[in-house]
């Protein structure tokens, strides 16, 4: 049976009893001095009690503390992943032939981003304006963390822009952005490597192999699919894509580490496909303004939760509305029926939520 620790009562009690079984005359009342004095020892053993508890969930990985946690992990060749930055181009534009200086600085919110003379693949980035008046300039984020992935396609400004240069200029892309590894991650991946340890390079390994590289938050491992000794492992970083950096340093890890027998890894980004939703309501006199934001969660949820070629299925949208409050009926118009993305030998498609349309049942 578990073993029941007293509290601090229950031990000062004991003490208490313990005395009056030696002393029948002894005075245990709260104005006493024994009273005092087992209240001063009950409070230190108890200390120690709670002391002897602590050290027991640190001898288990999953009840331990974040340092005892960390020495699990390194005992096994597991290290904390540190944060990674954002990544990306920046499209500016301006007199043809202008010089595009490097070091172009821009901030959004906190951020601060600069453009780089070289992209992650060491290709060197242009330095004069095309002769439409355009150039596309690596650029890369100040500070590691998630805060620095930025939308496709936004409108920015540059902070300083040399002559011949505009200063709106649109930040085509900026992704690949990690926090630095939590404790339930790191945890997942030492209980990962504890219950299937290392077996010769089947899927789990490729999966083990690709997590241990900073910026990836999420592994899919997919046998076979180019054929013969074929491996393809698909990457996602922070519920988004991973930068060109990240999957270059996947890709070259798991190269060092793959058998020699394997024919071909290949490491990708997963290509998102847009699922638009539309959808009528009977609310019972709730409006859609409010109703919208319950409903744009609970979909997310879903399809943050869909791995990158993974259908959708269309029944399981329908059951998560109707369990919706408020909700008396519904029509789901699109999408028909389910959704099978595509998975070939070019791609891997990752459905994500599109455009999401309500209206009111009539």
């Amino acid at each position: 049976m578990p073993l029941s620790t007293p509290d601090f009562a229950s031990i000062r009690d004991t003490l208490l009893r313990d005395l009056q079984n030696l002393r029948a005359d002894a005075d245990t009342g709260p104005d006493s001095d024994y009273f005092v004095r087992a209240s001063s020892v009950a409070s230190a053993v108890e200390g120690l009690y709670q002391h002897q508890s602590w050290v027991a969930r640190q001898i288990f990985p999953d009840t331990a503390d974040r340092e005892d946690l960390e020495q699990h992990a390194r005992l096994r060749g597991i290290v904390r992943k540190a944060a990674t930055a954002a990544a990306g181009w920046l499209q500016i534009s301006g007199t043809p032939g202008a010089l595009a200086a490097g070091g172009l600085q821009l901030r959004i919110g906190d951020q601060l981003y600069a453009s780089q003379a070289f992209d992650t693949q060491g290709n060197p980035a242009p330095d004069r304006l095309d002769a439409n008046g355009q150039a596309n300039l690596p650029i890369l984020a100040n500070l590691p963390g998630s805060s620095g992935n930025q939308p496709d396609n936004l409108q920015v400004e540059l902070m300083q822009a040399p002559p011949g240069v505009a200063s709106k200029a649109v930040l085509m892309t900026m992704k690949g952005a990690t926090d630095t590894e939590d404790d339930q991650a790191l945890l997942g991946r030492l209980l990962e490597l504890i219950r299937r340890p290392p077996a010769g390079g089947n899927q789990h390994d490729y999966r083990r192999w690709a997590m241990e590289i900073d910026g990836v938050s999420a592994a899919y491992v997919y046998p076979l699919r180019r054929g013969l000794g074929t491996v393809d492992v698909v990457i996602t970083a922070n519920g988004g894509l991973p930068s060109t950096a990240t999957l270059a340093k996947v890709q070259d890890h798991i190269e060092d580490l793959r058998p020699v027998t394997a024919k071909s890894c290949l490491v990708l980004a997963p290509t998102p496909r847009a699922v638009d939703i539309d959808l009528a309501l009977n609310l019972g006199g709730i409006s859609l303004d409010v109703f919208t934001p319950q409903l744009q969660q609970t979909l997310q949820a879903y399809f943050a939760g869909l791995a990158p070629g993974e259908r959708l299925v269309r029944s399981r949208i329908e059951a998560l509305i109707s369990d919706l409050p408020g909700v008396q009926d519904r029509q789901l118009n699109a999408p028909a029926g389910n959704v099978a993305p595509v998975s070939d030998a070019g791609k891997v498609e990752w459905l994500r939520l599109g455009k999401l349309t309500l209206r009111a049942m009539p």
